[in-house]
């Protein structure tokens, strides 16, 4: 049976706090065939210091004069900008999904009727958010970037110990650099999660293009997280980062035919090549003129296509015995 990648279109915060384009990216993650969009639900003043500064990366593609709190604030959602995001989305039949950055952020998102949980990878150390959202029970994704596997391990034992099984669990591996070079992707480390923990794994794709998402599913990806963008040119931290419409589309598109070349593993003739077979494989045929009685040798049989007669595999039980009829050259023995 095939398995079915989740797919979360991940909008973020590439909104820039506009709602109508918030809703344009709802409905091209529908288009495209996403799962679920996501975006970020946080409180400026609850998530960063006001002398935080900013990354890099959020440096180079937003106002250097600003502080990483006052971008935040300009993205952050009010509850009733929530609203209206769940309704477009259940408008464009596509599931909604946000990662609350601390408690009460979780909270509100409980209270929206949200069923299931994202841990971004700057929380992955913060106990009293993890044991907050272990409490629940539900099914929760957790981003890796910049953790160890100590860090992990630590991670899970909170959410464990709280109330939530391992079976519950799909720890995405990542790295936290955007965009991710390919020589710090490291997919492989997605399969080492697996064997270290015994969990569902998948991956949160920072890299510019999509080849290493698909390559993802093809190492075993059940989730897959990709930040969007209507246009990668927009202001904002992530849009440099992101997919535009076109490239979303044809992500997942490729990852949708992937699951359905991964089969299920087990070597069987397909209807296809049933029909290929006689055609493509060859026969014990006569290579000249064989009179009746005359013996069969490597000077007289060879094999040759199609392949509906004797299979060449029985080379030796043919060769020596006497031919019973006469054959011409290129017959079937």
């Amino acid at each position: 049976m095939t398995q079915r990648t989740l797919i979360i279109a991940e909008a973020g915060v590439n909104h820039n706090g506009d709602m109508e384009l918030a809703k344009q990216l709802i409905d091209v993650a529908a288009e495209a065939g996403a799962d679920l969009v996501k975006f970020q639900t946080f409180n400026a003043d609850r998530l960063v210091t006001h002398s935080a500064k900013k990354a890099d990366y959020q440096a180079k593609t937003t106002d250097g004069n600003e502080s990483q709190h006052e971008m935040l604030r300009r993205l952050e959602l009010t509850p009733a900008m929530h609203n209206e995001i769940i309704a477009h989305c259940a408008l464009q039949n596509i599931g909604f999904f946000s990662t609350g950055f601390d408690i009460k952020s979780v909270n509100l998102l409980v209270s929206l009727g949200q069923s299931q949980f994202k841990i971004p990878s700057g929380e992955i150390t913060n106990l009293p958010y993890l044991r907050h959202i272990g409490q629940f029970g539900k099914p929760v994704i957790l981003s890796t970037g910049m953790a160890t596997l100590g860090e992990i391990e630590a991670a899970i034992e909170v959410i464990e110990k709280a109330g939530t099984s391992r079976a519950n669990l799909t720890l995405l591996h990542c790295t936290t650099e955007y965009p991710t070079p390919m020589a710090e992707v490291n997919l492989r480390v997605m399969q080492s999660i697996h064997s270290a923990f015994g969990v569902a794994v998948g991956y949160s794709d920072h890299t510019q293009g999509i080849e290493v998402a698909i390559a993802a599913v093809a190492l075993g990806a059940t989730v897959i997280e990709k930040h969007f963008t209507l246009d990668r040119n927009l202001p904002g931290p992530d849009h440099k980062a992101s997919l535009e419409p076109t490239e979303l589309n044809a992500m997942i598109t490729a990852i949708r035919n992937i699951e359905v070349a991964l089969g299920d593993g087990i070597k069987r003739l397909t209807p296809g090549e049933a029909k290929n077979k006689p055609v493509a494989r060859k026969s014990l045929v006569a290579s000249k003129l064989i009179k009746a009685g005359e013996l069969f040798s490597a000077q007289n049989v060879t094999a040759k296509r199609p392949g509906t007669g004797i299979s060449p595999m029985r080379w030796d039980e043919i060769i020596g015995q006497a031919a019973v009829k006469d054959y011409d050259k290129d017959d079937l023995l």
